[in-house]
């Protein structure tokens, strides 16, 4: 199973699945992250933590931590 934190800066990947649970899901898709989605990951923090990706026309800083719940193919 890929995960958007295997993902490297300048990939576009698509979401196939989440797998948070209660708030941190709902978080997660309520920021724009839902099935089918197509996620750009623009670059990675210096310390590699944050995440920053482009999803839906806008910019979304994500934590590794979160980026290990959205599954991607």
């Amino acid at each position: 199973m890929k995960t958007l934190r295997d993902a490297k800066p300048g990939d576009t990947v698509t979401v196939q699945r989440l797998h948070g649970e209660g708030a941190v899901r709902r978080r997660i898709m309520d920021m724009g992250i839902t099935q089918g989605t197509q996620v750009f990951l623009r670059k990675l923090a210096p310390l590699g933590d944050p995440i920053e990706v482009t999803v839906r026309g806008y910019e979304l800083s994500l934590r590794k931590q979160d980026a290990q719940t959205i599954e991607i193919r």
